[in-house]
């Protein structure tokens, strides 16, 4: 259960784009073709789905305080945590590397297509967001780190693909002059941030019935209390 919550919040309430907004550079310049969109929302969801869980573990057994105490007790003081940036993004430069000779070997259009923006994903702050998201909310396990990766890129995949769809839909539309390009992309973006928002209430009907629980229980307290208090005052003026 804990992993499905993460997954769909992730991908819904949390989206990387709707949410935060990260990841806004490579959003609007790469939206022109859905072709396009789908390659780099693909390379991303790989980068982060490898990223996150290897920075997990450099953040469990290297750079959290107190980290390194598997190497022996004299080490348990050390603290590299000043290190987090440096490493994080050693990770994430090296896995797009990898991808971006994968691309280029594999299909030569779509690199050209990508263009700067492939390698430019290794400074894409969603793909650096989702490694310090994972170490600022505490994620458990490496299995809830993989899954972290994976959700978050694809919301962030799903954000681009939905906004490729349109923009290749609305050059037939006539949009008024002044709105054309950036303006009505920004526009249509703030209107599916508003649109992914509503699933905010998706995960959120577990949590009421458990605070209803407590203070129905502490409401019976008082009941009792306030009834004791009576009885015990009636006995004292008999």
């Amino acid at each position: 259960m804990e992993h499905l919550e993460l997954f769909f919040k992730s991908i819904f309430i949390d989206n990387m784009v709707f949410a935060t907004f990260l990841g806004m550079c490579s959003y609007l310049a790469v939206s022109k073709k859905v072709s396009t969109a789908v390659g780099l929302g693909a390379a991303v969801i790989f980068v982060l789905a490898v990223t996150v869980p290897v920075n997990w573990l450099l953040d469990q057994y290297i750079l959290q305080p107190g980290a390194l105490t598997w190497l022996g007790a004299e080490y348990a003081d050390y603290d590299l945590s000043f290190l987090s940036f440096i490493m994080f993004i050693a990770t994430i430069a090296t896995m797009v590397q990898l991808v971006e000779i994968v691309v280029e070997k594999f299909s030569p259009s779509l690199y050209n297509s990508l263009g700067i923006f492939l390698p430019l994903i290794a400074v894409n702050c969603a793909i650096l967001g989702g490694s310090l998201f994972m170490q600022s909310r505490e994620i458990e396990s490496i299995g809830l780190a993989f899954n972290y990766g994976i959700s978050s890129g694809i919301g962030w995949f799903l954000a681009i693909l939905a906004i490729a769809a349109i923009r290749e839909k609305i050059r037939y539309s006539n949009v008024p002059a002044p709105l054309r390009g950036l303006g009505i992309t920004f526009i249509i973006t703030g209107l599916m941030a508003i649109g992914f928002m509503s699933f905010g209430g998706m995960l959120t009907g577990g949590d009421d019935e458990a605070t209803k629980e407590p203070e129905t229980a502490q409401v019976e307290q008082v009941e009792e209390k306030e009834q004791k208090l009576a009885e015990n005052t009636t006995t004292i003026n008999e």
